[in-house]
């Protein structure tokens, strides 16, 4: 399976707002990561360049719409002059054996390592011998672990202390348990600095977590937050230090998410914004890599060799019947006529969260 992006005709809701040009992708990740093994979305061009809209399958359309929100304002709204014209960037290290995690480490030429931990099926034992072989290859370096709410209060609380002892140190941990309230038990008695990310982008009030004092920091990503401008008043509203993170976008995405944190007044921590090294293949060349551990901030371009066919398509093809349909596709490019169902799958869940927006803008 290799690289796959398809012209499809802009809807009129999309084209109101600017948008000229729209495509959909699929791309293999080079190992299992978030569960997955393919990556899917959507590119959106306008008079500011490129935009991505990738949610995640398990996402309604009402969660999508605020993801494609960010992807319209980065093809349409240009961006004030950065801040500072580079950010310094973490490795990612999924779940995966200490040798290939010292190896993703030695080959990244970061200086903070994000480590994956608490996946299902592995053990809390597996997690530290992963970070062991991360402190060996980062030597001084930064090590922060994400735990994707996968704990209840008190496994967090023995599982941060033998994780911490392992990692010779955290900078912090990331999203330890699902609730607002939980992560506010577990900040009061850890030593280690607890960061909110799910508690933040997946949230109704993104600030319920800073009120709370529920987390030293938070995670912010531009599409799960809507777009540039309104992850930035979040992070001014909480006045909380804030760490720019990868929503497991391609490098358009990535641009957007560099431009954010040109943006931001305060920057203290490296960025997630590394994980294009877990796709096997891209769409802008050259690809959004951290250079000595660092990205430059700016938009990334869809490259015209990433394409795989022609500016048109039949809008009826989008619509045939397939066996394939939408609520059974977990970011996977399925089998048979590959392309056309793709396209067929995104161009339907596209109407759907459209059809949210337009709703929402009745109401207001």
């Amino acid at each position: 399976m290799t690289l796959q992006l398809y012209h499809l005709p802009v809807p009129g809701w999309l084209a109101d707002r600017g948008i000229d040009e729209l495509g959909v992708w699929s791309v293999p990740l080079t190992m299992r990561f978030r569960r997955i093994l393919v990556r899917e979305g959507m590119v959106l061009h306008g008079p500011a360049g490129w935009g991505e809209w990738s949610p995640f399958w398990d996402y309604d359309a009402q969660e999508s719409s605020t993801w494609l929100r960010a992807g319209v304002e980065a093809a349409t709204v240009p961006m004030p002059p950065p801040r500072r014209e580079k950010v310094g960037v973490n490795v990612t290290v999924p779940v995966t054996s200490p040798q290939r995690a010292w190896q993703i480490v030695t080959d990244s030429g970061c200086l903070t390592a994000k480590v994956k931990v608490a996946d299902p099926g592995t053990s809390l034992a597996e997690d530290c011998a992963r970070l062991e072989a991360v402190r060996d290859a980062i030597g001084s370096g930064r090590i922060r672990v994400d735990a994707n709410a996968s704990w209840d209060v008190e496994q967090a609380r023995r599982a941060i202390d033998e994780l911490e002892r392992a990692a010779g140190g955290l900078e912090y941990v990331e999203q330890p348990c699902p609730s607002v309230p939980e992560l506010a038990q577990v900040r009061r008695t850890a030593e280690v600095p607890i960061a909110a990310d799910e508690s933040v982008r997946r949230a109704e009030d993104p600030l319920a977590v800073a009120r709370a004092q529920a987390a030293d920091i938070l995670i912010v990503k531009v599409q799960p937050l809507g777009g540039v401008r309104r992850a930035t008043r979040i992070v001014e509203q909480a006045g909380l230090p804030a760490v720019v993170s990868s929503a497991l976008d391609t490098s358009i995405g990535i641009g957007m998410a560099t431009q954010l944190a040109g943006q931001m007044e305060r920057l203290d921590h490296a960025c997630g914004l590394g994980t294009v090294r877990l796709f096997d293949g891209d769409l802008a060349t050259p690809s959004l890599l951290p250079h000595n551990g660092t990205l430059p901030v700016g938009h990334a371009e869809v490259s015209p060799a990433a394409w795989t066919d022609g500016p048109e398509v039949r809008t009826d093809d989008m619509y045939a019947d397939d066996a394939h349909g939408a609520s059974g596709c977990v970011d996977s490019a399925g089998t048979g006529n590959a392309g056309a169902d793709l396209r067929r799958r995104w161009t339907q869940r596209l109407d759907a969260t459209i059809a949210v927006l337009r709703s929402e803008s009745g109401r207001s």
